[in-house]
């Protein structure tokens, strides 16, 4: 009798890894149980004896991000100006690439207003002769998007924290609701604060060459003016009409004097450190001694990371595809 058990036991034991015909079953009239046990079977038949290819596509994936990688990182060192385009042309179009396929209306529409509005400041910015007033309305224009893309950063960041600690509850918002919100303001605030970032370097550049007080070479191209601000051409103090106008203005440590507003834009939106005239390197910590301002400099930083992610992660992947599709890896 216990025998006859033991032979029913294994018999039903066998039966239930037994393999299953799954086609033909409708899955609607099953349990859940049942059900999750034969789409796990499904995937399973379906991946069976895939084993070395996956291991091989991984292997692909390790070293072209390697090689990608040592590739970059020359390409930087070497030719630092084709590298910085490119770098700019991939993070202004691969997502909008992905956004037209995804119809994503609403990143589509600001990216068109950010894309003429920054094309027009670019455009005055790489004309010659350059207009007195050009250099203000460029920093006034990137300065905006800058603070703009860090507030943004920042109430998407909040927005995700409350969401993990639960407080999106208190405003009786579903977390996934929240969490894609939050993600969503911070992706906004990443992307176009670093794309308005190497927009603003392009024209710093342009305009720097274009005002001529210093040349590639490091002299300068002609005398400055003591009150004449080299960042925007313009006067530092202008006390000659009824109309004067004071500015607030920051001295470097070597002694060239500019507009506050000018040489704030110069080191933070344009990403320089040196002196608009003498080349001179900038002491940061001097010119920016509120602790309220250094972050700003922390954050410019930290938008530097995310251009590999937009710019260079979906070439390196389309890379790998295509190797695996070439070597029948599919």
């Amino acid at each position: 009798m216990v025998d006859h058990v033991n032979n029913v036991n294994i018999h039903h034991h066998a039966n239930l890894h037994a393999p299953i015909n799954t086609s033909g079953i409708d899955l609607s009239k099953l349990s859940e149980k049942e059900r999750w046990r034969i789409e796990h079977q499904r995937l399973h038949e379906k991946h069976k004896g895939h084993e070395a290819m996956h291991a091989e596509m991984a292997l692909i994936l390790l070293a072209t991000l390697v090689v990608a990688q040592i590739v970059l990182v020359q390409w930087k060192l070497r030719h630092f100006r084709s590298y910085q385009r490119a770098t700019l042309l991939g993070m202004w179009l691969i997502p909008v690439a992905f956004c037209i396929k995804f119809v994503w209306i609403r990143f589509l529409v600001i990216w068109s207003i950010f894309s003429v509005a920054t094309g027009y400041i670019t455009f005055r910015a790489t004309q010659k002769p350059l207009v007195g007033t050009t250099p203000r309305l460029v920093y006034k224009w990137f300065l905006l998007i800058y603070k703009l893309s860090y507030a943004a950063g920042i109430i998407g960041y909040i927005i995700i924290m409350f969401t993990i600690f639960g407080l999106n509850l208190l405003f009786l918002i579903k977390p996934q609701t929240a969490m894609d919100m939050g993600l969503l303001i911070l992706f906004y605030g990443l992307y176009f604060g670093v794309v308005s970032r190497d927009f603003a370097e392009v024209c710093a550049d342009s305009m720097a060459a274009h005002i001529g007080y210093y040349t590639t070479t490091g002299l300068p191209g002609k005398r400055l003016d003591p009150n004449v601000c080299a960042v925007c051409g313009n006067q530092i103090l202008v006390i000659n009409n009824e109309d004067a106008i004071i500015e607030k203005t920051c001295k470097l440590s070597c002694d060239h004097l500019f507009h506050e507003f000018c040489i704030r834009g110069w080191c933070i939106v344009g990403k320089k450190e040196t002196c608009p005239y003498c080349k001179e390197k900038v002491d940061l910590k001097r010119m920016f001694p509120s602790p309220w301002d250094r972050p700003h400099v922390m954050y410019g930083n930290l938008l530097d990371w995310i251009r590999y992610l937009v710019a260079w992660q979906p070439v390196i992947i389309l890379i790998v595809q295509g190797i695996n599709w070439t070597l029948g890896l599919e």
